[in-house]
């Protein structure tokens, strides 16, 4: 019953995250008040991100330095290079365009991980690259918005920076080394984790939309747009950049998710911290949509490769014919 309920949770996240945006939009009173346990839930997933983990997947960076420096700078190139142009061709006021610089600038998200596994992509690549980024983050995120950004709003680097150490990287590591010290433990747990990040997922969406559902009506169609754009642009110029610098099928795909699809629930809080509820607009629609475009460029690549594995046989009859 439990599995069945899980699989519910995790299949149908985007139509659980459209129905709390609605929710959020109708009946912003009951969401409100619930926005304060945002980064405190943002670390549960976190958290349940590092028990999934074990010391030795850290060897997978050592086995694949030039792949994951790639992915990393990569990662912290395109997709903030993305978010300036973008705010700039859209000419967003401040309010919205620092929620798709923040989207921007923050690592990958877990659901990559999820999505490079349906897509017969690198995992370890995958995986790699979320970890090395989201240990990157506290330090490397803030600096991107404070470069990008810091022109029309006022940035504090350090109390960012502070913020996702305590909100990301303390709570990553806290979960690994439970998993080191008690996997027996940890093995009951994790099976859970997926749901419970799809849930937290759904409840970020939620409460940001409720405050601030006024801006998400008078502009929900552009920002969809730059959405749409940011992400599509990212996982394009992940795969063709991966494809140039001679990377097999597998590691394609998976630098083609990973770049593309971030961590939108920490762009969200950190929206909510540090400048409006209108900012956190970007990651919550991005929240939806990379899920469904990563599903989307998954289900492609299952049938790409289906089709060749139906190609073999049929090429060695003829042969034999």
């Amino acid at each position: 019953m439990l599995d069945k309920i899980i699989r519910i949770c995790t299949r149908y996240m985007a139509v659980g995250v459209i129905l709390a945006g609605l929710f959020g939009i109708f009946f912003p009173s009951v969401m409100k008040p619930l926005a304060p346990w945002i980064p405190f839930m943002l670390g549960i997933i976190m958290f349940g991100m590092g028990m999934s983990l074990k010391p030795s997947d850290f060897s997978n960076v050592f086995r694949q330095p030039k792949n994951v420096a790639l992915g990393s700078l990569l990662q912290f190139v395109i997709m903030p290079s993305l978010a300036f142009v973008l705010i700039r061709l859209f000419a967003l006021p401040p309010a919205i365009a620092i929620g798709v610089v923040l989207v921007g600038c923050c690592p990958g998200g877990t659901a990559s991980n999820v999505i490079s596994y349906i897509a017969h992509a690198d995992v370890a690549l995958s995986v790699s690259m979320t970890m090395v980024n989201t240990i990157l983050a506290p330090f490397v995120t803030p600096f991107l918005i404070w470069l990008i950004a810091g022109a029309w709003v006022d940035i504090s680097f350090t109390s960012m920076m502070l913020s996702i150490i305590e909100m990301v990287l303390l709570p990553l590591l806290a979960g690994v080394g439970c998993n080191y010290f008690f996997p027996r433990q940890v093995a009951r747990v994790t099976k859970v984790m997926p749901m419970l990040s799809a849930l937290v997922i759904i409840f970020t969406v939620g409460c940001v939309v409720s405050l601030s559902g006024r801006t998400i009506l008078d502009n929900g169609l552009i920002i969809l747009a730059v959405v749409m754009l940011h992400n599509l642009g990212g996982m394009a110029l992940g795969f063709f950049c991966a494809k140039k610098f001679g990377m097999n099928k597998a590691q394609i795909r998976a630098m083609a998710i990973e770049v593309g699809m971030q961590n939108s629930g920490l762009a969200s809080t950190l929206a909510l911290m540090y400048f409006t509820a209108a900012g956190g607009i970007a990651g919550a629609i991005f929240s939806v949509w990379h899920n469904v475009s990563g599903s989307l460029f998954a289900s492609w690549c299952v049938a790409q490769d289906e089709e060749k594995s139906a190609a073999r046989p049929l090429a060695r009859v003829q042969m034999k014919s």
